[in-house]
């Protein structure tokens, strides 16, 4: 899979304000901040250390467009090398779930076959016909979400999924730890344990420690359903494992011709090419979410919870792919060699290659290892308070 420029850029290419992170081999080895320009990247370190300073500061997105900043590489290089990181670093990773009405009846399919891809199809087709109506036009919360919640548990078929789904209160868990979301080009890790799993395709939404939604990207909530079906007290063996979240291939900062009315209009394509010749394509269509994503960011960030580094959050999927793959009644699951494109056209195209996480590259570089890093370069110092 050979990457290149043409080909993870956002349809109108340069005109967005695009931020990465690369890493440089060297004296100084380590990540950089930076900006992509026509003719490649270039560094921000000077300006902010860490991703988490950058989207901080207030008005960004000029600010990083048009400060000069040292040249680092060709965008070419940069994806031919591997080198493009996960546009984040310190930020706290979330993700929102049961966020679309299609993704509520895959959880509950999930729950109801523990775990089992082989019931999966007739549990579909019953509660396709069943809930999918019902629950399809329903304001999460709202007194006729309530009324269908009763007439639900009358009938049982409630179930914790639906909790999330349509009342009150929305789902967000921590889906990956700081520093450790890999980038476009990487290998992306699947439990080894599991059988039934698939990606998610999902713009993420870059939030500053004040909460701010100051950006967007994409990201693969990579999930292991058989794993998740069991019991939902193993999302995070489900969900969270080397190298199970991708994120990129840039953030775009919002600014006059990108902005968050964009993100609840966009459409988010999943593509999956598989080397036994299996491919499986959809798309998420983001004015179908049944939460806000402003609604979503205030349901993370306010007094009650802060995130002094900032966030980066998921905001659901609402096309899970069910095919089947290995025969009738299979299901859909990853094989290791598959390649998993989420694009959407403001955004670009994040691209990783399916392997499992006790075989991804193993994760090294932490909190302790980028202050050293920051350090070795002299960048440990007070970030630009004056443009917060």
């Amino acid at each position: 899979m050979r990457l290149t420029a043409a080909n993870v850029l956002p349809e109108d290419h340069h005109s967005g304000t695009l931020i990465g992170r690369v890493w440089v081999d060297g004296s100084c080895p380590g990540p950089r901040t930076c900006v992509l320009h026509e003719d490649g990247l270039f560094d921000l370190s000077y300006i902010a250390p860490t991703l988490s300073d950058l989207f901080d500061l207030r008005d960004a997105a000029p600010y990083a467009k048009y400060h000069d900043s040292p040249w680092l590489c060709s965008l070419d290089d940069a994806l031919d090398r591997r080198l493009l990181l996960a546009p984040c670093d310190l930020q706290a990773i979330k993700a929102s779930g049961v966020t679309f009405a299609d993704s509520v009846i895959e959880r509950i399919i999930e729950e109801r076959a523990v775990g089992d891809p082989a019931a999966a199809g007739e549990l579909r087709e019953a509660l396709a016909s069943e809930l999918g109506g019902m629950i399809t036009e329903l304001k999460p919360g709202s007194p006729e979400a309530n009324r269908a919640k009763r007439l639900l548990t009358e009938k049982g078929l409630w179930s914790q999924y639906l909790e999330v789904a349509i009342g009150p209160d929305a789902e967000v868990f921590t889906k990956a730890q700081p520093l450790s979301a890999v980038g476009c080009g990487a290998e992306i890790g699947l439990h080894p344990e599991s059988r039934w799993n698939n990606s998610e395709p999902e713009i993420v939404l870059v939030v500053s420690s004040r909460g701010d939604i100051v950006g967007a990207t994409l990201g693969n909530d990579l999930t292991m359903r058989d794993i998740e079906g069991r019991s939902a007290l193993l999302l995070s063996r489900a969900k969270d494992s080397n190298a199970s979240c991708a994120i990129g291939p840039f953030v775009r900062l919002f600014d006059d011709e990108f902005g968050l009315d964009d993100v609840r209009e966009a459409p988010v394509h999943l593509e999956i090419e598989g080397g036994d010749g299996f491919r499986v394509a959809g798309t998420n269509f983001m004015r179908k979410i049944s939460r806000d994503p402003a609604d979503l960011v205030r349901a993370m960030i306010g007094r009650e919870h802060q995130y002094p580094d900032g966030l980066m959050l998921f905001l659901g999927t609402m096309f899970i792919p069910t095919e089947d793959r290995n025969g009738p009644g299979s299901g859909f699951t990853h094989e290791r060699g598959d390649i998993v494109r989420i694009s959407s056209p403001r955004l670009g195209t994040l691209y990783n290659v399916v392997t499992t996480s006790d075989l991804a590259p193993p994760w090294t570089f932490g909190a302790r290892a980028l202050a050293s890093s920051l350090a070795a370069r002299g960048l440990l110092r007070g970030s630009l308070k004056e443009n917060r």
